[in-house]
C-alpha cells in the first residue's frame, strides 16, 4: 500500500521523528494535536471548550489534505490534564460528532509537553478512495 506523510512544518516533526498525518491506502492517522496556531501560539487558552474546538479544526485541515474528512473518523483519543472539565471536552467533541459517534477515548494525563496545553487530540479515519 502506498504511504503519504504529512508535514506542519513544525521544527518538532524532525527533531521527534513524526509526521502530522500519515496516510496508508484508505486509512489517516492524525498524531496528537494541541491548541497552537501555525505561528505557534496558544489558541482558546484556559478556556478548555475553545481549545477543544480549535484542534477539532485544525486536524479537519490535514484530513481534508489527505483526501478525508471529519465524517471519516472513526477513533478519538482525548488526553486531558483535569477530567473534571470532562463536560467542556465534550461539550466541543459532540458538536463535531455527536452524528458521526465514532469510538472514543478520553484519559486524564498529569501533563502535556506544555502547561498551556488543557487536552492533545489524536484521530484515526478510514475514507472511500
Amino acid at each position: 500500500m502506498k504511504r503519504t506523510n504529512y508535514s506542519s512544518g513544525a521544527k518538532w516533526e524532525d527533531i521527534v521523528g513524526y509526521s502530522r498525518a500519515v496516510k496508508v491506502g484508505n486509512m489517516v492517522f492524525v498524531t496528537g494535536t494541541v491548541a497552537v496556531d501555525a505561528n505557534n501560539q496558544l489558541v482558546g487558552g484556559d478556556d478548555a471548550y475553545l481549545q477543544t474546538k480549535f484542534i477539532l479544526e485544525k486536524i479537519a485541515g490535514v484530513l481534508h489534505q489527505a483526501g478525508a474528512s471529519l465524517s471519516d473518523v472513526v477513533r478519538t483519543r482525548l488526553f486531558v490534564t483535569d477530567i473534571a472539565r470532562w463536560e467542556e471536552y465534550g461539550r466541543a467533541h459532540g458538536e463535531v460528532f455527536s452524528n458521526i459517534k465514532p469510538c472514543t477515548t478520553m484519559v486524564e494525563v498529569s501533563k502535556l509537553i506544555a502547561p498551556e496545553y488543557l487536552i492533545e487530540i489524536e484521530v484515526d479515519a478510514v475514507f472511500e478512495e
